[in-house]
């Protein structure tokens, strides 16, 4: 098949004048209202692509709509609304000796590829920020959850034609693989592609696209339990930040505990029991969990639970000597996503919040934060643990660029 007009009308589209910010804002609160009139026509197409999926799938909540997620993202979606175009904005000025006036202005980074997978969600959000910014969005959705894709954008396009806007300004290419090969390849069409997914997903959208590459990386989470660690507040942020919502990129995977402190598990854990929490110890958690917590559900850990995104209700439990020792694994171990320390000494969180190298960093405060709409960004079109041009949750500013304006009065530049 071939995909070159799918490319052509997005460029047209993105060549047309940039609409005016009240009309842009009108067609996202619109845009919202009609998904939740759809809400029930949704919820049946995305119910047949839950239909083909095992439910045991890490993918499957991430995938599974419901009214209430459905209510959410239109909520996402107004709130992109009333924030401030980043667009036109005057990063910097300088005036010359010579005479020149010279300024940086913000743009946007033109035709915006987005490749994911079971995440229906990511289609609104995509477009909300895209069109927001002026971007064009050509969007490459899996197989797994096609129903749902294009029943959303079959609502999307029903309000664009309603303000008698082009289409093409938002595109949900075929699920089919060759799809996917066609927007790594669309070099001088696609300005940037920005992968959603499994890390096998992002890694090979890294190894083989031509168009430039933003990662927004797996979510490998630690949070630190400190020798000066309040109970109280280490068993509900440990519980909220594992179970919230266990297939999402910012729930823990690995808690780290000093060892002063090992015998405290029982009570550190007790809501991760009660929610049925599978835990992978080491020996010296494993001892102390062994006849206080659930028997089936606490194992002894191996080299690979360390270092796992695990995506459900499974978690690994690290003994540490020294706070060092804590650095230092979640140095070896971790994805640069976000990283937790639970602590009461003052020295010490502020050398973890300096010193620990992940996109987000946390003090006594649930990892489950690290999202766009949390951070006051109305949503993310992803979270990058790159360093490169974004880093952490990517709203509107992360969709931007920038370009010098230098104007003059007949200044000619001599050898």
């Amino acid at each position: 098949m071939n995909y070159d007009n799918y490319f052509q009308d997005a460029l047209i589209a993105g060549r047309k004048p940039t609409l005016a910010p009240a009309l842009i804002n009108q067609v996202l609160r619109d845009v919202a209202a009609e998904a939740i009139a759809q809400t029930d026509h949704l919820l049946a197409e995305n119910q047949k692509d839950l239909d083909r999926m095992d439910p045991a799938d890490p993918k499957y909540d991430r995938l599974k709509l419901t009214a209430a997620r459905i209510e959410a993202i239109a909520g996402d979606m107004i709130n992109v609304a009333l924030l401030d175009s980043p667009l036109g904005k005057q990063l910097s000025e300088t005036h010359m000796p010579n005479g020149l006036s010279i300024t940086k202005v913000s743009v946007p980074l033109g035709v915006v590829g987005v490749i994911y997978e079971a995440r229906p969600n990511v289609t609104f959000d995509v477009f909300a920020l895209c069109f927001k910014t002026g971007n064009i969005s050509i969007l490459k959705g899996g197989s797994d959850a096609d129903f749902s894709n294009r029943a959303i954008i079959a609502v999307i396009h029903k309000v664009l034609l309603a303000h008698g806007l082009d289409t093409n300004v938002v595109t949900l290419l075929p699920a089919e693989r060759e799809a996917t090969a066609a927007l790594l390849n669309a070099i001088g069409k696609v300005d940037v592609l920005i992968p959603r997914g499994s890390q096998s997903l992002i890694d090979f959208v890294r190894d083989n696209s031509k168009v430039p590459v933003i990662e927004t990386g797996a979510g490998i989470v630690h949070t630190y339990f400190d020798e000066s660690g309040d109970l109280e507040k280490g068993a509900e942020i440990i519980a909220n930040a594992k179970t919230r919502r266990v297939s999402v990129c910012n729930a823990l995977d690995c808690l780290i505990i000093h060892s002063d402190r090992v015998n405290d598990l029982p009570r550190l854990t007790h809501i991760l029991k009660e929610k049925q929490v599978e835990l992978f110890a080491d020996e010296a958690a494993y001892a102390v969990l062994k006849g206080n917590y659930t028997e089936g559900l606490v194992h002894k850990a191996d080299p690979e639970h360390f270092g796992t995104e695990f995506l459900s209700m499974k978690m690994a439990i690290k003994t540490v000597d020294s706070f060092t020792q804590a650095l230092e694994h979640i140095a070896v171990n971790g994805s640069k996503h976000s990283e937790a320390i639970i602590s009461e000494n003052a020295d010490h969180i502020a050398t973890f919040l300096n010193d620990v190298d992940a996109a987000a960093v946390y003090a006594n405060v649930s990892t489950a934060f690290t999202d766009g709409a949390q951070f006051g960004l109305g949503a993310e079109i992803g979270i990058s643990t790159q360093k490169l041009h974004a880093r952490g949750p990517m709203g509107l500013d992360e969709l931007t660029s920038y370009k010098w304006i230098v104007r003059g009065n007949g200044q000619t530049r001599n050898p």
